[in-house]
C-alpha cells in the first residue's frame, strides 16, 4: 500500500484523539500503519527536536508510545481480518514490554514494524521493533485485548 492511501488510523478511527496513534490529535505523534499482505504492519515516522530526551537521541517514552500505538493496531488489524470483521474491534493494552537496544536518533525517518505471534478469541500477543537506518534501536512484545461495552475506550473507533 503506498504512504500516500490512508492508513488504517485514518481509515477506521479518524476521529481517535490517542497521542501517539490518533489522526485528531493535533499535537500527538500521528503514527500511520499500514498493512502488508502477511498480515504484519509498517509505518515510517520521523521524530523532531523536540521528541529528544537528549542532543539527538528519542525520548524512550516516546518509543514505548510508538511501538505500542503500532502494535496495538497490529493486535486490531489481526483479529479484524481473522474474524472477517467490517470494522476493527477497539483493542486496548493489556501489558507491553520495551527493550531499548541502542539510541535512536532523532535526525532520520525511524521505521516500525508489528506481527502477531498469537491470538485467541479476543486477545493478541504482538512483537514489534523499531529501526533508524536498518538498525533496530529497540523492541516490543504485547498483549492487546478488545474490549466490550462499558469500557471506557469500546467506541473510540
Amino acid at each position: 500500500m503506498p504512504i500516500s492511501d490512508p492508513c488504517l488510523q485514518e481509515r477506521y478511527s479518524p476521529a481517535s484523539i490517542c497521542f501517539g496513534c490518533g489522526p485528531a490529535n493535533s499535537q500527538g505523534l500521528k503514527i500511520r500503519s499500514f498493512a502488508r499482505p502477511d498480515g504484519s504492519l509498517f509505518a515510517t515516522w520521523r521524530p523532531g527536536p523536540h521528541h529528544a530526551a537528549f542532543p539527538g537521541v528519542l525520548n524512550g517514552g516516546i518509543a514505548g508510545t510508538l511501538l505500542d500505538c503500532h502494535c496495538n493496531w497490529a493486535a486490531t488489524w489481526h483479529l479484524m481480518q481473522r474474524d472477517s470483521l467490517a470494522h476493527p474491534p477497539c483493542t486496548v493494552t493489556a501489558s507491553y514490554a520495551i527493550k531499548l537496544m541502542q539510541p535512536t536518533p532523532v535526525d532520520t525517518d525511524l521505521t516500525l514494524e508489528a506481527r502477531v505471534i498469537e491470538a485467541g478469541p479476543h486477545r493478541a500477543r504482538v512483537v514489534g521493533t523499531l529501526s533508524a537506518g536498518g538498525k533496530i534501536t529497540a523492541t516490543c512484545t504485547g498483549t492487546f485485548v478488545a474490549v466490550k461495552p462499558g469500557h471506557p475506550a469500546y467506541h473510540r473507533w
